[in-house]
């Protein structure tokens, strides 16, 4: 028998060994990540990264959630709100340059020209987290004294987080031609008015998205050395594209090819950086559209159980379905050790800032019941 470089391969390098192995056959995961009940896990990303989130937080890991609602906001609320939706109330991060700008505007080192859009009714709109605050934000200072706690939120999880967790969501995106500032949404579409002469739209290549993310680790390793990442792509199709060229069929494969691309290149340039396939598990041909929904773009909670089962069996250091230590556990242990040493002027600060929430929580709710 001839020797060849497929000679002694192992038979997850086959298609055809691979598909038989199972109806719905994993990916091969190298193991190298090992997640401990010790490790802070923070998240970030299109929409399919909420559903990771959710998932490590019932299989009870660390999810590290710096910025939460105020105690006194119920439940229900505080979820409209989108507290504790990601690891800050940041919304969906589509885009790398986005990831990467609100890093440095966090710090301080990027101040976007257009920061606030105007309702007619006088309520103001995050450009950045469009869809964050329901009813958008009663006034400049509520607005401001918001935006200064979500950047106190983002630094914390930068600097606290042992394991950040990235999902790459769209390549398409819009961007300010001021200071190239780029927006969650595309402005008029929830807030805001779009002005042709001052909105453009980006359809980023995947050596821009790649060097965004890498621009961002380095970034946030100055800060926390220690810090590892794993990066995934969003199964999730387009809902829609605004290129002209292209339907959102072929919209929609670049923008995954060129993410999938992007995540390959960061896993191999970008030190204690891993990629997970979570992409590969919901959208191969292998697992024959079994985990889309009747729209054939929403994932079920089934395809869901499948990317995280796989996680936790190769990622994390018990390969099982939770932590050796309660996570609750640990979290009430530090919140009685901060209460024993007192207030600090950050907690004072987030008091004032519960006050405003509660009156800016009850304005809407007042408005909506009204309508």
């Amino acid at each position: 028998m001839r020797k060849h470089p497929y000679s002694d391969l192992p038979g997850h390098c086959f298609w055809s060994r691979t598909h038989r192995a199972a109806d719905l056959p994993d990916p091969e995961v190298t193991p190298g990540l090992d997640i401990g009940p010790e490790d802070r896990i923070a998240t970030a990303g299109s929409c399919f990264a909420q559903h990771i989130a959710q998932r490590l937080q019932r299989s009870g890991y660390d999810y590290l959630v710096t910025e939460e609602a105020h105690p006194v906001i119920d439940p229900p609320v505080a979820k409209a709100f989108n507290y504790g939706t990601f690891s800050a109330r940041f919304g969906n991060i589509y885009t790398a340059r986005q990831l990467h700008q609100l890093a440095l505007r966090a710090y301080g080192l990027f101040t976007p020209k257009e920061d606030a859009w105007e309702q007619a009714d006088g309520t103001l709109v995050d450009p950045f987290r469009p869809a964050i605050q329901p009813g958008g934000f009663s006034c400049r200072a509520a607005f401001l004294k918001d935006r200064e706690r979500h950047f106190a939120a983002v630094r914390r999880m930068i600097e606290d987080a042992s394991v950040f967790v990235f999902t790459f969501g769209l390549t398409e995106g819009w961007m300010s031609t001021e200071d190239g500032a780029v927006f969650g949404l595309a402005p008029g579409v929830a807030g805001g008015k779009f002005d042709p002469a001052r909105h453009v739209f980006a359809n980023f290549t995947a050596s821009e998205t790649a060097a965004d993310f890498a621009a961002f680790a380095a970034f946030a390793r100055e800060r926390n050395p220690g810090l590892r990442f794993v990066v995934t792509v969003s199964p999730v199709p387009l809902a829609a594209t605004a290129r002209k060229d292209a339907g959102v069929l072929v919209a929609n494969t670049y923008s995954k090819a060129a993410l999938r691309v992007a995540a390959e290149e960061v896993s191999r340039t970008v030190e204690r950086c891993w990629y997970f396939p979570s992409y590969e598990i919901i959208t191969s041909a292998a697992s024959k559209g079994a985990h889309f929904a009747r729209d054939l773009r929403s994932v079920e909670s089934a395809g869901v159980d499948r990317v995280m089962r796989l996680f936790l069996q190769t990622c994390t250091r018990s390969g099982g379905p939770a932590p050796d230590v309660d996570a609750a556990a640990r979290r009430a242990a530090k919140a009685a050790s901060k209460a024993a040493s007192g207030p600090s002027d950050e907690d004072a600060f987030t008091a004032e800032v519960g006050r405003t929430l509660d009156v800016i929580c009850e304005e809407t709710l007042i408005e909506e019941a009204a309508r």
